[in-house]
């Protein structure tokens, strides 16, 4: 006899318990710390706990602050999906960190990976795989890239996509945003893990478009949200409860019982510069306060100027590097400026 009080949503769930790999808590992550090469700590596994714990949630943000291995926490949930036979996985991060991602997984988990970019794809293509993402394997790609490819990246019943360094599609929630929208629509529908140890920097609005990566319609529309949370005070409290159903975030003074950290302290010297030095300091000063100079754009100006002042602080060797670059960069303006006085 059927139960008609079971709804599609239960038959869901229930069938996933009954399916899935391995228990409850920490035995279903069982073999995969038995497996990982690495030393692990207790925050790690939890958060990768938090992570896997819903077979229903659109995806988690793990925001543990620099240092506190959120790569490893990563590797344990991409590792735990793998060993449920959950294989096509998606690692999208800056480009500078595509060897990285590759080197702790293979390393650390011995999961196979392969990097993703327009000359490996091409070359793949010619081989006559059609789509280069349909793989069992663990893809990592530039942000840059699966915007490029987003129909293509869509096509793929993606397991997990995991996106590192989050907080650099905070304003994907903005239509002018190409890259930050091309990647929601891509991965749209798909579980997500993003990594952020910066969720929040300037605005609440940032949070928003983080999280509209894993579902747009967690806190409604955007102007929703600014009702709701930025207007008049906002409701912290609320947002607060909202965020712990999906957001876990570890700090350094939670966990420095067992995460030795190097304790440094701050000691002031005088410092009196030499004549050299003063000489120097004064024409670098006279030269930046210029009104006529043609080095820096006007509205850059003083910003560029703060900079410079803090290449000089560090060393004249520094410096020199700097004024190289400035040099250069005027000796071809100038001469840009003469062919065109030539050719008129």
């Amino acid at each position: 006899m059927i139960n008609k009080s079971i709804t599609q949503f239960h038959s869901k769930y229930f069938s996933h318990e009954l399916t899935r790999v391995g228990g409850k808590g920490v035995d279903r992550l069982g073999r995969t710390l038995f497996d990982a090469r690495v030393d692990l700590n207790p925050h790690q596994i939890e958060a990768a706990l938090f992570a896997l714990r819903s077979p229903l949630s659109k995806g988690v943000l793990l925001a543990d602050e620099v240092g506190l291995g959120k790569t490893i926490e990563a590797g344990l949930v991409i590792c735990q999906n793998w060993a449920e036979n959950k294989r096509k996985i998606l690692i999208i991060c800056p480009a500078s960190l595509r060897k990285q991602w590759a080197i702790e997984l293979e390393e650390k988990f011995n999961l196979p990976c392969q990097i993703l970019d327009a000359k490996t794809f091409n070359h793949i293509q010619k081989n006559g795989i059609s789509n280069p993402f349909d793989k069992e394997i663990i893809t990592i790609c530039s942000m840059h890239f699966v915007s490029n490819k987003s129909l293509i990246v869509s096509a793929i019943p993606w397991s997990l996509v995991v996106i590192d360094e989050a907080h650099k599609l905070r304003n994907a929630y903005r239509e002018k945003n190409q890259i930050g929208q091309a990647i929601k629509q891509a991965t749209l529908g798909k579980k997500k893990l993003l990594l952020t140890a910066t969720p929040l920097q300037n605005s609440l609005l940032e949070l928003y478009g983080i999280t509209s990566l894993i579902d747009e319609n967690l806190f409604g529309d955007i102007t929703s949200f600014r009702t709701q949370y930025i207007n008049y005070g906002g409701d912290t409290a609320d947002l607060r409860d909202r965020l712990k159903s999906f957001c876990w975030r570890t700090l350094r003074s939670q966990v420095t019982e067992y995460v030795p950290y190097t304790e440094r302290k701050l000691i002031t010297r005088p410092f009196k510069p030499t004549q050299q030095e003063n000489k120097l300091y004064d024409s670098v000063s006279g030269y930046l306060m210029r009104d006529n100079t043609y080095a820096f754009p006007i509205r850059q100006k003083h910003l560029l100027i703060i900079l410079i002042r803090k290449v000089l602080a560090s060393s004249p060797i520094a410096l020199s590097g700097t004024l190289e670059k400035i040099k250069d960069r005027l000796a071809i303006t100038l001469e840009k400026l003469r062919n065109d006085n030539y050719s008129s």
